[in-house]
């Protein structure tokens, strides 16, 4: 049991994986901080569930060995990540292509060396052929006809041209580029609408949930540049491997977990088990409504609702780690993987992991419509497939639309911040980097600061 009188400098509300960052450079930096989540476990919305030796993913996020905090975080120093083949599979007119294998200058090699993770990683290397001239190529597909997902042969051509553009744009120069819709965005760059329809949205669906392109264009442009020259992965184990790595990594006696937060000033905590923790900071790093309920007046965006549908079955569909995207959108399942295939501690001996992921609210007869969806994208039958669990979360990834603030204030008031992918970009980079952010803030008015301030009643927050 925790004493009422618990003092300390900082106290993190939530222990998702912001607020375990912005813990992690606290306590680095010799600030003696608080973590107090309400769940019996840290991680938020990375979090695994455990059935009969398989390890369920409860919104299956995919994370990209181009994502810069992966390596800027010492916390994260073990983290092992499971590459999928490069580029991605599409699924149209029965018929699966590969597409947007990622150029190899910045390759998963690279990025998996920069967090220490590849030599673990039981893949080969990225190589991709080489035309004439020496120069990467982008995108590695096959000819494809008229009509085809990336549409002709000159289609692919400048698609190709584009992702490799893209992965070597510096990143000041994406941010400068006018802000609107992703779809418009891209229609008016000339981007042919069969290939939007064919590669871009379905895998922009994949990467920010979004399958109808409403995001803002910078941050649809963000996820394809890291997408062009990084690689998709999973961190082995399951999603709650990164926040667990970053809970192990703080002092003992930081995490406190089962303790529900019922209000927050600049000095203080309260909270229904433990009374009042008082400290010179308060940072809130939960999701974007809960932290709205302790922080009057902040804004709580739209968000895609994402449902993960987990399947096991004795005789695995012939992908291989193959990232399996409906190109037609011809039924529930945006993306869908053997993901014990590119992760075997998924799943025990013998057996197979497939899971599949439904954008948006889900249909009435969930199972049979995703199992017939699945039969058609994997060619096979899905009618002996075991369903594991069902994972449905409505307010799972925020939405980005435009105008869309990528670095959202973490700093309400002197002693009071906020962080998460609510205030950056909605990915587990925005997330890490959103904590980074508010760290950093605290570390400076910490620093400016007399030792210990009097109480200050909660403000409104912008």
């Amino acid at each position: 049991m925790l004493e009422p009188a618990y003092q300390a400098d900082v106290v993190v509300v939530g222990a998702g994986i912001a607020g375990l960052t912005a813990a992690h450079r606290l306590t680095s930096a010799g600030i003696t901080t608080a973590v107090l989540e309400a769940a019996p476990c840290p991680g938020g919305r990375m979090s695994t569930e455990k059935v009969d030796g398989f390890r369920l993913d409860r919104i299956g996020q995919l994370l990209n060995t181009a994502y810069p905090e992966l390596s800027r975080i010492p916390g994260l120093d073990g983290l092992v990540l499971r590459p999928f083949a490069p580029g991605v599979l599409l699924h149209s007119d029965g018929r699966r292509r590969r597409a947007g294998a990622p150029a190899g200058g910045g390759s998963a090699r690279g990025a998996l060396h920069a967090v220490r993770a590849l030599a673990s990683a039981p893949r080969p290397p990225v190589t991709l052929p080489r035309p004439r001239g020496g120069s990467p190529r982008a995108a590695s597909v096959p000819r494809a006809r008229a009509g085809a997902p990336l549409g002709t042969a000159v289609d692919q051509a400048r698609l190709g041209a584009a992702l490799t553009r893209i992965a070597h744009t510096p990143l000041e120069r994406l941010l400068s580029r006018p802000e609107a819709p992703a779809g418009l965005a891209l229609a008016a760059r000339g981007v042919p609408a069969r290939t939007v329809d064919g590669f871009l949205r379905p895998l922009l669906a994949a990467l920010l949930c979004d399958p109808d392109l409403t995001s803002s264009s910078r941050c649809a442009d963000l996820a394809l540049r890291a997408f062009a020259s990084g690689r998709l992965c999973l961190p082995e184990g399951g999603a709650e491997a990164l926040p667990e790595l970053l809970a192990r990594a703080l002092p003992p006696g930081t995490l406190h977990t089962g303790v529900r937060v019922t209000s927050v000033a600049t000095n203080a905590v309260t909270t229904a088990e433990h009374g009042v923790f008082r400290c010179r900071a308060v940072l809130v790093a939960t999701d974007a409504r809960s932290a709205a309920e302790l922080l009057p007046g902040l804004r709580v965006p739209e968000f895609h609702s994402v449902t993960v549908v987990h399947h096991a079955t004795d005789e695995p569909p012939e992908t291989g780690t193959s990232l399996l995207l409906d190109a037609d959108r011809g039924g529930p399942v945006a993306h869908t993987a053997v993901v014990s295939q590119v992760d075997p501690s998924r799943a025990p001996a013998g057996r197979a992991l497939v899971s599949s992921t439904v954008l948006g609210p889900p249909p009435a007869d969930l199972d049979t419509a995703v199992r017939i969806h699945l039969a058609r994208l994997y060619g096979t039958s899905t009618a002996r497939w075991e369903t594991l669990a069902v994972h449905h979360v409505p307010d799972a990834v925020p939405a980005m639309r435009p105008p869309h603030d990528l670095r959202r204030a973490v700093r309400l008031l002197a002693g009071l911040y906020v962080c998460g992918d609510h205030r950056d970009t909605s990915t587990v980079q925005g997330a890490l980097h959103s904590g980074r952010r508010a760290s950093a803030a605290i570390l400076a008015d910490l620093a400016a600061a007399e030792p210990m301030h009097t109480a200050e009643p909660l403000r409104t927050a912008a």
